[in-house]
């Protein structure tokens, strides 16, 4: 078995080993990952933080020692948070990384980490995921306001109503699954919209019944999630209202209390 890490900034995870495959999530700087497959200019993956599957360029791949691997496994890391993005500067090159919010500083301390053989100095705020907390779980999500959809993004220039569920719970110190029809197989079940508190999760199905929808319950029946960019709309026993196209345009399927 072999094992990579994410040293840019972000990396697209495709459905298939081809530039023009669908993007089904990205990689963000610091996550690491093990190697199922390996072709001459692909790899599939398989993230840690939630077992998913994809391929990713070969260019893009940063191999690492499966000791440096369960190094990183560790849960006392530290994730970039508070602003858009922070920087990662190579101590040896002296190279820059613009990382996004929601990235991973493996076991920062004194404002420096170590990913394989390169360390890194980080200028930027951070978050130690010490604490599971509703109300940062709210101002967090705000972070992403207007940030536009992407499908299998996870970052604040891009990004899906999973990934925006996933990365908001991330910088909480909570791993949730990617996708989410999984993310709605864990949690408590809740009976009534009027049972939710701010931080709970709300999800959505299509008329065949699949879950296809995922959003972050607010105060006061409102919801923030990803539909065109992140946004806040209404929230009600039948759905979203969106008051811009004065109709609803999501159908409430159930909502899940994750701790």
């Amino acid at each position: 078995m072999k094992y990579g890490v994410a040293k840019l900034s972000i990396i697209p995870c495709r459905s298939e080993p081809a530039d023009p495959s669908e993007q089904t999530s990205q990689l963000l700087f610091g996550e690491h990952y093990k190697v199922l497959e390996e072709r001459k200019k692909w790899v599939r993956i398989r993230n840690s933080l939630d077992n998913y599957e994809a391929w990713i360029d070969r260019k893009q791949h940063a191999e690492i020692t499966e000791e440096e691997y369960k190094r990183l496994d560790s849960d006392r890391h530290a994730t970039c948070s508070l602003e858009l993005v922070g920087l990662a500067t190579n101590v040896s090159t002296k190279e820059i990384t613009p990382i996004p919010m929601g990235s991973t500083l493996p076991l920062l301390k004194d404002g420096s980490f170590e990913l394989g053989s390169d360390h890194y100095q980080f200028d930027g705020q951070f978050i130690h995921q010490l604490s599971k907390d509703k109300n940062k779980i709210v101002e967090n999500a705000y972070m992403y306001l207007n940030a536009p959809y992407l499908w299998g993004g996870r970052s604040p220039f891009g990004i899906d109503c999973s990934g925006f569920s996933q990365i908001i719970y991330k910088l909480n110190g909570i791993k949730l699954p990617r996708d989410a029809y999984q993310q709605a197989e864990i949690g408590i079940t809740l009976s009534f919209v009027e049972e939710a508190e701010p931080g709970d999760l709300a999800f959505f199905d299509n008329e065949e019944g699949d879950i296809t929808h995922v959003g972050i319950l607010l105060e006061d029946n409102y919801i923030i999630h990803s539909s065109g960019k992140v946004r806040v709309d209404r929230i009600d026993h039948q759905g979203i209202f969106n008051a811009e196209e004065h109709d609803y345009t999501h159908k409430l399927r159930l909502i899940k209390r994750i701790f």
